[in-house]
């Protein structure tokens, strides 16, 4: 019947793999859509279409939110290496996102009218007012990179959020070890200069940096700052480069070349001035390649935290 039709256009959509970024948000897009499937079948069952009416796909009251994507308009794109980018967006008037440490947030994209979602984590100031920024490497084939190539000033894209995080304390642990790989740099950054800016927090922190060559160290400047403080360590290991003759004197002592090992683990743990807590960031062969090298280092489980 055109009735039994009527309600099957309202059904929504349930979400295809491409769509869930995978990074254990809560709400998932899943579960969103769970929620959603709830409620229309309560509607069909009652026969009452006006029980649909509190379902937004996206909102444009600018508050960030875990349930719905909303719109946020992009103020500069900076190129920092040859594939990694750094997007400034508005917030309205001198609103805050709030997040805790470490959270991430999710955009939406659509390539090809195919629907993508991928996990970012801001690297402004957890307290920056009127803008956050993100940093986004684009892979040569990635469906989320053909879209975030396209972005300039004035575009509108959908993020929600937020999500995840770390629960850090000032002082709570005695050191920090903190290792990134590539963009996995990004939940680090906010968790670092939330340490710097309060003159009570005494927490250490070494943070090891792993990236392939000197060129595609992200954020240079922003990183020779904090490594001024008396807390901040800051070590580089750079797969592909061979020697560190070519490197600037000020990174010579500070950078290894080859891989983050075993051995090289051990050597950092040694180092750190009180038995580190640990935060890991990058490609899940990263992290499972730095608890395996943690483990062997004797750092356990209970002390790491990953992104």
């Amino acid at each position: 019947s055109d009735n039994e039709e009527d309600w099957l256009a309202l059904r929504p959509q349930e979400p295809s793999p491409s769509q869930c970024c995978g990074s254990g948000c809560k709400p998932c897009i899943y579960d969103v859509y769970e929620k959603e499937l709830a409620q229309w079948e309560r509607a069909k069952a009652m026969q009452d279409k006006s029980l649909l009416m509190g379902k937004k796909e996206q909102s444009n009251n600018s508050e960030l939110n875990p349930d719905t994507f909303t719109a946020f308009s992009v103020s500069s794109v900076e190129q920092l290496t040859e594939d990694t980018y750094q997007y400034k967006f508005e917030l309205p008037g001198n609103s805050s996102l709030r997040l805790s440490l470490g959270q991430h947030i999710v955009l939406r994209g659509v390539v090809n009218g195919l629907e993508v979602q991928r996990a970012y984590t801001p690297i402004s100031p957890r307290n920056a007012e009127g803008y956050f920024e993100v940093l986004i490497k684009c892979y040569e084939a990635g469906l989320m990179s053909q879209y975030v190539k396209t972005w300039k000033r004035g575009d509108v894209v959908f993020w929600r959020g937020p999500f995840g995080g770390f629960p850090y304390q000032p002082n709570k642990h005695g050191e920090l070890l903190m290792l990134a790989s590539g963009t996995g740099l990004a939940p680090m950054i906010p968790i670092l200069q939330s340490i710097t800016d309060d003159e009570e927090d005494e927490t250490f922190v070494t943070l090891v940096g792993c990236f392939p060559t000197f060129d595609k160290i992200y954020l240079k400047p922003l990183l020779q700052d904090l490594a001024r403080f008396w807390n901040i360590r800051i070590f580089y290991v750079l797969s592909q480069e061979t020697s560190l003759e070519k490197l600037p004197w000020s990174y010579q002592e500070n950078t290894y070349t080859g891989r983050l090992n075993e051995d090289l683990m051990k050597t950092i743990v040694n180092s750190c001035r009180r038995k580190p807590f640990v935060l890991i960031c990058g490609s899940s062969g990263f992290n499972e390649d730095m608890s395996r090298h943690l483990k062997a280092a004797g750092i356990e489980e209970d002390s790491c935290f990953v992104f």
